[in-house]
């Protein structure tokens, strides 16, 4: 049982469909989150929506602003964070993918004003879930900030993005069927708290990321549709829980670990992928049906598919319980000694 009061917030509105772009205005009438906007983008999705959200801001009147964040490494965040301070808008918006919804999430929080997720990718559940992950603060994890007050997802959008960002959605996805089973662990051994429905919710993404396996690797608006509504799936699990447990495990911690051994080699949802073969062996789990579904969607399932060193996943495994050491995992207190890792990565087929 939880001992500490806990506030759950979640998105008020969730939107997902194709065209729902020109609903932005509606929902900030609706929510009456007041007339002065923030948009906060990337150069290449405003180079691609610019006249489209002029379009949709100007037919209502609202008065609004655009900060183009080049990465989510903390400097550039900041810059977002000044010029949104100095404008003082009643509302944000981040548009695009990881990096600038994060950003809109992060400066939301610490200057307190609600924004409203509108992701123009599907590739990690970032999108509706209380956490933000930026580069360059003391910690390698996401930190939490708040959820978005509504997302708008527009499917004809996310499914004209390049496949690779929709596919590495379900990698994130399918890390949930380990980040639960972690969880339960560190409940068991180390007595914290696991909340049941909120690890369930969290579950029923992985699983029917399973089931949609041919129809994600399709592509297209009904591949897009599925991983969109997992990831606000997972999201709100998140926002349950007042953690990222149901979400993050110790195939997370192996992610950010292979993000500092190879300097962010592939997307978020790819390493994960890989992670969670690994950490489904060690857990006794059937890894062999995860990885042929990630083969069926077209996620890498190898060191080379990554583009990283076999090297590099080894000395990745050996540190990756450094990562979050109040986190439990199945890699427990110690880790994984050089020669576990490697058996481990070669029992999987991860490296040769």
């Amino acid at each position: 049982m939880r001992k500490d009061p806990h506030v759950i917030e979640l998105p008020k509105k969730v939107i997902v469909g194709r065209g729902v772009l020109k609903r932005i205005p509606l929902v900030i009438k609706d929510l009456k989150l007041g007339r002065k906007i923030h948009v906060v983008t990337g150069p290449n999705v405003f180079k691609i929506l610019n006249k489209v959200i002029d379009e949709v801001l100007n037919e209502s009147d609202f008065e609004y602003e655009v900060s183009l964040v080049k990465s989510s490494n903390v400097g550039d965040v900041r810059e977002v964070w000044d010029e949104v301070r100095v404008r003082t808008p009643d509302v944000i918006i981040g548009l695009g993918g990881g990096k600038s919804i994060d950003a809109a999430k992060y400066v939301s929080a610490e200057l307190g004003i609600p924004f409203i997720s509108v992701p123009t990718t599907a590739s990690h559940d970032g999108i509706a879930s209380p956490f933000a992950s930026i580069r360059g603060l003391e910690k390698v994890t996401s930190v939490m900030a708040k959820p978005p007050v509504a997302v708008i997802a527009d499917l004809d959008v996310i499914s004209n993005a390049p496949k690779r960002l929709l596919i590495s959605g379900a990698g994130d996805l399918l890390g949930k069927l380990t980040a639960v089973l972690d969880w339960r662990l560190a409940h068991r051994l180390k007595g914290e708290y696991y909340g049941d429905y909120s690890a369930q919710l969290a579950l029923l993404s992985a699983k029917h990321v399973i089931t949609s396996a041919d129809v994600i690797s399709a592509g297209g608006v009904e591949s897009a549709s599925i991983i969109i509504e997992g990831l606000v799936s997972s999201s709100v699990a998140m926002c349950i829980a007042g953690s990222s447990r149901p979400g993050s495990g110790s195939e997370h911690l192996f992610s950010h670990a292979l993000d500092i051994v190879a300097n962010h080699p592939a997307l978020h949802g790819e390493q994960v992928a890989v992670g969670t073969i690994m950490m489904s062996y060690l857990h006794g789990r059937n890894w062999r049906k995860i990885k042929d579904t990630l083969k069926r969607i077209g996620l890498p399932t190898t060191a080379k598919e990554l583009g990283v060193k076999d090297v590099d996943i080894i000395e990745a495994l050996t540190m990756a319980h450094k990562i979050r050491p109040e986190r439990y995992t199945i890699l427990g207190d110690t880790g994984l000694t050089y020669e576990a890792a490697e058996a481990l990565a070669r029992r999987t087929g991860v490296i040769e």
